[in-house]
């Protein structure tokens, strides 16, 4: 065998990203068994405020309660299994009710009031639990000004799965903390749907292999990036932005402040994180590149990316047009070319997959997870 014979990797075959057994494996193993990024905090801001999420194979409901807690419920009425929810986000005056038959239900989940049902009442004449008869819960976590649901009975443990990606990729517990994105406004906001299967986007958020050949603009600002390294390639590091470079913008220009609690090795320095299964968070010196990723179907995924900003910024109308066209182009070019690889996952001449160059062989490791994440449910 040759150097250049073992340079190369196979990646997982063509089917893993089209079949539909795969992708059920996918909601179940994966979507609703570990912790799933599905609203921005601050989208609910008030009391009666949902917004309904697909995760998996489920609707989840996450509502802001009137003691300014989020909760996160399966969208699910007790009654007959209607949808109580139909709308993917709104605010409620005072309570959730079911549009079929009027079940209604508090903020906190609880079972109010049926109709013809003066008195909530099981068979032998005792009132019921209106607990166990309310809404189903999600577990839910707040992090980074997002929450996070879990479907599993027993989720995992959000320090060690989410927390713990966030601080092993950067080497530092504390860096993450610096950029304080929980108090960052949402400055704008685009919602892709991509005809691609969202372990594509996985891979190509990963590598930059592609880089010099798809992102001029990119690598424009992260000369590095030309060189085809991996976006992620070694703990703690930090593409630098080019010498003649004053900011993480579409034409280089300067862009805002410096977010005041980063230290001086996060200055000038971009830093890309995968949190599986489906975030990726992107962090520069004055805002935050935040996607949250909605599989659909085997070959249909929602990407939602949130640019986050100082306060002020946001407050005060502050133009983000030239940060914020930075990477919604490299979205635009990086959602592309996954639709355009989507097609050939069911062709024959990719039945057994393709390979992985040296740059990209890191990618192995998410083949191998996946795998062992799903392999018993697609037997």
């Amino acid at each position: 065998m040759t150097t250049s014979e073992t340079a190369l990797v196979s990646t997982l075959a063509g089917r893993y990203y089209y079949d539909d057994t795969v992708f059920a494996a996918e909601q179940e193993r994966i979507f609703e068994a570990m912790w799933f990024c599905a609203v921005r905090s601050s989208d609910l801001a008030n009391a009666g405020a949902f917004k309904a999420v697909q995760v998996g194979r489920e609707s989840v409901l996450v509502v802001r309660g009137r003691d300014g807690a989020v909760r996160a419920f399966l969208n699910v009425c007790r009654h007959r299994g209607a949808r109580i929810c139909t709308d993917e986000s709104g605010q409620v005056r005072r309570n959730l009710q079911c549009p079929y038959h009027a079940w209604t239900y508090g903020l906190d989940g609880k079972l109010i009031a049926a109709p013809n049902m003066s008195a909530l009442t099981d068979a032998d004449g005792a009132e019921i639990d209106r607990v166990a008869y309310g809404l189903i819960p999600v577990a839910l976590r707040e992090w980074l000004g997002y929450a996070w649901v879990c479907l599993a009975d027993d989720p995992p443990s959000f320090v060690d799965t989410v927390i713990g990606s966030v601080t092993t990729r950067l080497g530092d517990p504390a860096a993450v903390d610096r950029y304080d994105i929980d108090s960052l406004h949402v400055g704008k906001r685009v919602v892709y749907d991509v005809a691609a299967n969202w372990k594509l986007i996985v891979e190509n958020f990963m590598e930059c292999y592609h880089c010099a050949t798809i992102h001029p603009e990119l690598t424009e600002v992260l000369p590095e990036f030309a060189d085809g390294l991996a976006a992620q390639y070694f703990v703690g590091h930090g593409a630098e932005f080019g010498s003649d470079i004053a900011g993480f913008t579409i034409d280089g220009s300067a862009g805002f402040d410096v977010l005041p609690g980063i230290s001086l090795d996060q200055d000038r320095r971009y830093y890309a994180i995968t949190v599986r299964p489906t975030v990726f968070v992107n962090l520069v010196p004055d805002h935050i590149i935040f996607h949250r990723m909605f599989p659909m179907a085997p070959d249909r995924t929602v990407v939602e990316c949130d640019w986050l900003y100082a306060p002020d910024i946001v407050s005060e109308g502050r133009d983000v047009s030239k940060s914020a066209e930075l990477f919604h182009r490299v979205n635009e070019q990086d959602f592309a070319a996954c639709e355009r690889t989507q097609p050939a996952m069911s062709s024959r001449a990719y039945r057994d997959g393709g390979v992985l160059v040296p740059a990209e062989h890191h990618i192995a490791e998410f083949h191998s997870w996946l795998v062992g994440m799903i392999e018993t449910g697609i037997a």
